[in-house]
């Protein structure tokens, strides 16, 4: 990820916060006025696994502590288990190795692309998933247990943070689920700690720790150093933990609607055996939920939501495609969509797609579906720039609908107005010209190569091979043959030419409140013959018997700041442009390794094997599930909006979780 560029984010994983802006800052008198509240925001990565590995990257003290969990909590084989705060997975997939249903929830992109790089090594089948503890993606009533491990309890700022945690894990438990926290013993640690202290991780890395209390003397704070002997200091890391007493953690589980609170005792075992900070003592503790099944469970499936899905008309001429009409890979891209959503519990659809009715139709529905699922990304009357005719239709009926409104559309369709967007926003995009219809000629101030593309538009229409022009005269020729094809009303881009790694990002969900960031996959140009340019156009995605056809996506080979960048920055596009529940970002990568943004699509492809799907199915999201996403991140933001409405108008809002963010 991930990475996860986040607001309010959740700390499901383990610890840590660098301190931005330089490598070290010196001696400081006061430890916790250099402890963010955020700390553990996207700083897991290789060095945590440097700085903790003698504990957590060791294969032998995984399987002890597995020993002893299983022991503890008597578990069976067909119960569902979670291991929520599961890092790089290393107790999930010892479970799973030992024929568990084991499903794995970290906030940490970086781990949970470790997690599933290991899974997919050894043919395990399991699941990895981005998410935040505090608002989790499952359904009441669905688990029949829950393990939190590694410490990886008590990170927040306030008890009342932690609490939420243990509230929404009781809501996910089954009746007489059981949930399983490892945690520090608080009380030991108080009287303690290491002050000082330093270790090797590795020949060539070392780490000196400073710790103290904190002003309230419930926190330990702690200081992580990082210095290779070769580059120096490499990390300056502050963070904090809470110490809970035995007593505290009992009330708190209480609290929470746990009962049969039990505390059990783990050794922490290191090769290293040097300061084991957190680590050095802790105790695991077990708790039972007594409570009835939810309404919905004990009543079966309860009221389905009723949902009009609205589609492109396929009577209608469509000048998008090859045939300017829909064809059999169309009708099928239909049929297996639907057959998805019937996968789905707890909805009914309609199905509407006839557009010469669509305003009447739309007017009926009002007040008898809960909402439309909006799929037709072809347009009103199938015209592309008539997309967001169809959501301005909706605001106007006053019905709601997923995606994005008609403000965005027309936003991310004009490609200039993204780009400038983009630089305002320091967002690097390449060069480029804009060509306005009636220009005859132009001073592009850029080097060759260029693309020349459609200033608006999507489904690359208008891109091909012979969209690339190396010299002056083959941008002339280009330039005339777009004119002649599209129009010469419509105005042009030229972009510089980038030739380094063809990208793209997917986010489903509501930025800064919960959203996934699913793995960035990259275009694998290898079966194209050498001298075809390397783009991904008209012909990747409509023409079968080109040979772009055969360009497949794969999850992107990206060093690790570059691909934070990358996502820091689509992130705070989607909430500039007003994208809403899905959104796709296209980037290229220069001859450098520098990435630059292309496009942002709202409302992107759908289908079952467009480049959504294909990040959601690296992700382990199936095609089902990945529409359902979409769905729930809609009703998220209804909830909301609602909410928000209420107090507006002075009534009292309806319940709504407003801890939401980045997963």
């Amino acid at each position: 990820m991930t990475d996860e560029i986040h607001t309010d984010e959740p700390p499901d994983s383990r610890r840590k916060e660098k301190h931005p802006g330089t490598r070290t800052i010196g001696p400081v008198p006061n430890l916790e006025e250099h402890v963010k509240s955020d700390w553990w925001r996207g700083i897991f990565n290789s060095l945590y696994l440097k700085t903790d590995g003698d504990v957590v990257d060791d294969q032998q003290i995984t399987r002890n502590e597995i020993d002893r969990i299983t022991e503890v909590l008597h578990l069976e084989p067909d119960e569902k288990i979670l291991d929520l705060c599961c890092g790089q997975g290393r107790h999930t997939l010892e479970l799973v190795r030992r024929g568990y249903s084991v499903e794995g929830l970290d906030q940490s992109h970086y781990l949970i692309q470790r997690a599933r790089s290991t899974a997919k090594k050894e043919g395990l089948p399991v699941r990895f998933r981005e998410g935040d503890a505090r608002r989790l993606p499952y359904r009441t009533d669905t688990h029949d247990v829950v393990l939190v491990l590694g410490n990886s309890f008590g990170y927040f700022d306030s008890v009342e943070e932690d609490l939420r945690i243990l509230t929404e894990l009781r809501r996910i438990l089954k009746p007489r689920g059981r949930v399983l926290l490892d945690v520090a013993d608080g009380e030991y640690l108080k009287e303690h700690f290491q002050a000082r202290s330093w270790e090797w991780i590795d020949r060539t890395m070392f780490v000196c720790r400073e710790r103290s209390l904190s002003l309230d003397a419930r926190r330990l704070i702690s200081r992580e150093v990082i210095t290779d002997v070769n580059k120096g200091v490499v990390a300056d890391q502050f963070y904090a933990e809470r110490l809970y007493t035995p007593e505290a953690l009992r009330r708190l589980l209480e609290q929470a609607g746990f009962s049969s609170v039990t505390f059990h005792e783990i050794a922490t075992e290191s090769q290293r055996n040097q300061d084991l900070g957190m680590m050095e003592r802790r105790h695991i503790v077990t708790a039972v939920v007594k409570k009835e099944w939810s309404t919905t469970k004990a009543r079966g499936q309860g009221r389905a939501k009723h949902v009009a899905v609205m589609l492109g008309d396929p009577a209608r001429p469509d000048a998008l495609k090859p045939s300017c009409t829909f064809d059999d890979d169309d009708f099928y891209t239909i049929d297996q969509m639907k057959a998805a959503l019937r996968e789905l519990a707890g909805y009914r659809f309609t199905f509407f797609s006839r557009h010469e009715t669509m305003i009447q139709d739309l007017a009926k529905l009002r007040g008898k579906v809960d909402y439309v699922f909006n799929l037709c990304d072809e347009g009103f009357n199938n015209d592309p720039r008539k997309e967001l005719h169809v959501p301005a239709l909706l605001e106007m009926l006053d019905i709601p609908y997923t995606g994005s409104g008609p403000q965005s559309l027309a936003f991310c369709y004009d490609k200039s107005l993204v780009r400038g967007v983009a630089k305002e926003m320091k967002i690097p995009v390449p060069d480029a010209c804009f060509i306005t219809p009636g220009d005859l000629t132009y001073d592009i101030g850029m080097k060759l190569p260029v693309i020349v593309k459609p200033n608006s538009g999507d489904s690359s229409y208008g891109i091909t091979q012979k969209s690339i022009a190396y010299t002056i005269e083959e941008l002339s020729d280009v330039i005339n043959t777009l004119r002649t094809t599209l129009g010469y009303d419509r105005s042009l881009l030229v972009e510089e030419f980038l030739t380094g790694k063809d990208i793209s990002v997917g986010i489903i969900g509501n930025p800064p409140g919960y959203c996934t960031v699913l793995p960035i996959i990259e275009e694998d140009y290898s079966a194209l013959p050498p001298d075809l340019p390397r783009i991904c156009g008209y012909e990747a995605k409509w023409l079968p018997d080109s040979p772009y056809w055969k360009i497949v996506s794969r999850p992107a080979d990206l060093p690790e700041e570059t691909e934070k960048a990358i996502v820091r920055c689509c992130l705070a596009l989607f909430e500039r442009l007003e994208c809403r529940d899905y959104c796709r970002f296209d980037w290229r990568l220069d001859e450098h390794g520098n990435p630059k943004l292309l496009e942002v699509n709202p409302n992107p492809g759908w289908c079952w094997d467009g480049h959504l799907a294909k990040m959601a199915k690296y992700a382990g999201i199936s095609y089902p599930e990945m529409l359902g996403r979409i769905l729930k991140a809609a009703e998220e933001r209804f909830g909301l909006e609602q909410e928000r409405g209420g107090r507006e108008a002075g009534k009292e809002p309806l319940p709504f979780d407003r801890t939401r963010q980045t997963a």
